[in-house]
């Protein structure tokens, strides 16, 4: 994985285009779903007062950050969209609904405003990439940068920049010492001792440094020799070759560092993330008490045994948790060898194959919720005994630990719920969790607990 300039570096854009490119990306889908509401109630002639400002402020905190859709394709891009779309009104119509406010808003605005959105959304995602860049030239804004090493990574960071239009950045091409000439769209201009010469009597308004790490001596006197320049200057160390978690700068005294392997939950995101989990859970716990009651007494009455089964599991940063679920089997096994559940399971009782199809015995994870040891939406916290045994068979499985278990996840509603009967499952499971961690956000956390009813619903891999 290879952070573009601006994921890897944000303190170093703060002006200019790129500041810009960044600004608009953040604030697209803030500003078009806004926007479009206005725009519905100006042509209905209804007045834009109290409750639209007050849903406009909704509609800014569960679009804002915008991100770009991970498809190319205009099919794929409806997809992401709509998905998302559909997301946000679920979740404004719901809230709408619990708090009776819905009658304050004019329907034919509503209506209009909730079908317009997603195509100009959609319109937005499709034509910023190719107009913005458009206007920075015609501004004279565009960028001009070149990278020092045409080699793997200098090659994939110039095809990033390339594939990110919006950077407003124009890739001139490569200073290299190897004898190997860069083909194609980017040539290499010159070795690396003419570098600082060609940025003196060029246009040159950002240069990359992808050398290796083994070449400090070499990089030290290029950057010096930059000195007498006035381009601006990154390094982008060939470290970012490697899989990296919530990679970040900070400085400790001023000094600057570098995460390789962050949780995504610091700073306000820690406090964004709870918050979110008290709210929740509370209003769920509250919601699900009856049919918590009612299951308590099925299990209670199906077999002998206590009603909740409790079990240690990993949390956050490998920490011991006890995890509460309602008992499905006739045993309860914690111990240093824990057999997973199979299909016909005879250890399953008659009514626990019936929580365990419809994940009903994972209610009770809404206390462990509050009580701060998992989160709503995490990669599933696992035995102790498989942990100890897959962390010696899954590269990186302990990094999954630096976020909450979660009672659902990425993994569980892409169709990796239920048994991992194989290193090669669990692997693929890791892999998800791993992505959640690298892409985090609360619109995501948000999409995961509305693809969980799905799949739910469909009772796929539960047994």
């Amino acid at each position: 994985m290879i952070a573009t300039p601006h994921e890897t570096h944000p303190r170093l854009a703060q002006g200019g285009p790129l500041a810009l490119a960044h600004l608009v990306r953040m604030l697209l889908e803030a500003m078009v779903a806004i926007g479009t509401l206005f725009a519905c109630a100006l042509v209905f002639k209804v007045a834009f007062g109290g409750p639209y400002l007050i849903l406009s402020l909704l509609l800014f905190s569960l679009t804002f950050p915008g991100r770009q859709p991970q498809g190319t394709s205009p099919g794929a891009i409806a997809s992401e969209v709509l998905a998302g779309w559909m997301l946000v009104v679920g979740l404004l119509l719901t809230l709408g609904w619990a708090t009776r406010t819905l009658g304050s808003f004019d329907e034919r605005v509503i209506v209009a405003w909730v079908t317009v959105a997603p195509v100009a959304l959609f319109a937005a995602h499709m034509l910023t990439p190719v107009l913005l860049p458009k206007v920075l030239a015609a501004e004279g804004l565009e960028r001009v940068a070149v990278i020092a090493g045409a080699g793997g990574l200098g090659r994939t960071l110039a095809q990033r920049i390339e594939a990110t239009p919006f950077l407003g950045v124009k890739v001139a091409g490569f200073f290299d010492d190897s004898d190997v000439r860069a083909s194609g769209e980017h040539p290499t201009l010159g070795s690396l001792d003419e570098l600082a010469e060609y940025a003196k009597k060029n246009r040159v308004d950002l240069i990359y440094l992808t050398l290796p790490m083994a070449s400090q001596p070499r990089i030290l006197k290029l950057l010096d020799e930059l000195r007498d320049t006035t381009a601006s200057v990154y390094f982008t160390p060939d470290i970012f070759l490697f899989d990296l978690i919530q990679a970040r700068t900070d400085t400790i005294g001023g000094i600057p560092v570098l995460a390789l392997c962050e949780t995504p939950f610091h700073g306000l995101n820690r406090f964004t993330k709870r918050i979110s989990d008290i709210v929740l859970g509370a209003l769920i716990l509250v919601l699900i008490a009856p049919v918590l009651a009612a299951i308590a007494l099925g299990v209670k009455l199906s077999s002998p045994g206590p009603v909740l089964f409790r079990q240690r599991r990993y949390g956050l940063d490998g920490r011991e948790i006890v995890v509460y679920k309602f008992r499905s089997m006739t045993v309860t096994e914690d111990g240093a060898v824990v057999r997973q559940a199979t299909k016909n399971d005879a250890r399953v009782t008659p009514f626990g194959a019936f929580i365990r199809r419809t994940s009903l015995d994972e209610l009770p994870q809404f206390i462990n919720v509050l009580q701060g040891r998992m989160s709503i939406v995490g990669p599933r916290p696992h035995a102790v005994a498989h942990n100890e045994q897959y962390r010696r068979l899954v590269k990186s499985y302990m990094i999954r630990h630096k976020v909450r278990p979660g009672i659902t996840g990425w993994a569980q509603v892409n169709g990796l719920r239920g048994e991992t009967d194989t290193v090669e499952k669990m692997k693929a499971r890791i892999e998800y969790d791993l992505d959640y961690l690298r892409h985090w956000s609360l619109k995501l956390d948000l999409q995961i607990i509305w693809k969980t009813l799905f799949v739910v619903l469909k009772k796929q891999n539960a047994y």
